[in-house]
């Protein structure tokens, strides 16, 4: 049974994105099937994985309302094992419609559960907010993601989603564990990035992730041609952080092994 992992931060532009897109492409390179749940109604992971959001007829939305089958629209990516659940705008009217529903909370536990044994892992690209499509994602997941972008206001606003997720293992999910924080936007050239990663080892020591995620013009670039940076420049700087990420997970579950030289940060 494939593991659950949201990818979350209320705070927009850290990376949540192009970390769920290209994590999820790096574990299917390792021969791990994936499953990307596109969870905001931007549908910027979509798009970002190749496919025209303008041609999405049957989306999450559809799974949430409708009750249905996730399997009759998960789409295949160019790379083989990485699959999409996808987004369109139509998802913004969802947090209004599911409100006055029976375990309103749950829905996207439903939808996941029926999908989940056919992957290792499951990944839910968040909305940059804490509403009710975020607050079903953290319901349906075993852990959470939380990325971290190397800039002054890295820290703002991770006490209240810290909070909710507190929330949400005490109320509806005690079995959430924080995956790990992930620091992104890094540039060793920048005091300000060397002070937000000395901050935040020092406040979360080793929930911090040993792979950090470097500023890298490839990593930019990829989105707008609709693949992830692995197929885009397999030998970019973004390309070998998120296969780094990837096997820093694996071993963090138990899958793999690293050796401390494969840590590379730079």
């Amino acid at each position: 049974m494939g593991k659950v992992i949201a990818i979350a931060n209320q705070k927009g532009g850290v990376g949540k994105t192009t970390t769920a897109i290209n994590l999820a492409a790096s574990l299917a390179v390792l021969e791990y099937r994936v499953l990307l749940v596109d969870a905001d109604p931007q549908a910027n992971a979509t798009s970002g994985a190749g496919f025209d959001v303008r041609t999405i007829k049957t989306s999450l939305y559809e799974c949430l309302v409708d009750d249905v089958n996730p399997r009759n629209i998960i789409l295949h990516s160019e790379v083989p094992g990485f699959d999409l659940l996808p987004s369109n705008i139509d998802l913004v009217g969802a947090e209004i419609e599911i409100l006055n529903l029976p375990n309103r909370e749950k829905l996207m536990a439903k939808v996941i559960d029926q999908v989940k044994e056919d992957y290792h892992f499951v990944l839910i690209d968040c909305s940059p907010s804490l509403g009710l499509l975020t607050v079903n994602a953290l319901t349906a997941s075993d852990s959470v993601i939380i990325p971290v972008q190397c800039e002054y206001f890295a820290l703002e606003g991770l006490g209240k989603l810290l909070n909710t997720i507190k929330i949400i293992q005490n109320r509806l999910n005690p079995e959430l564990e924080i995956e790990g924080f992930l620091l992104t936007m890094y540039d060793n050239r920048l005091r300000l990035s060397n002070q937000v990663l000395e901050e935040v080892t020092k406040h979360f020591q080793s929930m911090v992730f040993d792979t950090i995620i470097r500023r890298n013009i490839k990593l930019g670039e990829a989105p707008s041609y609709g693949k992830p940076v692995v197929l885009y420049d397999a030998n970019s700087k973004g390309s070998l952080n998120h296969l780094n990420l990837a096997r820093e997970l694996l071993q963090k579950n138990g899958l793999t092994q690293m050796h401390e030289s494969e840590k590379v940060i730079d």
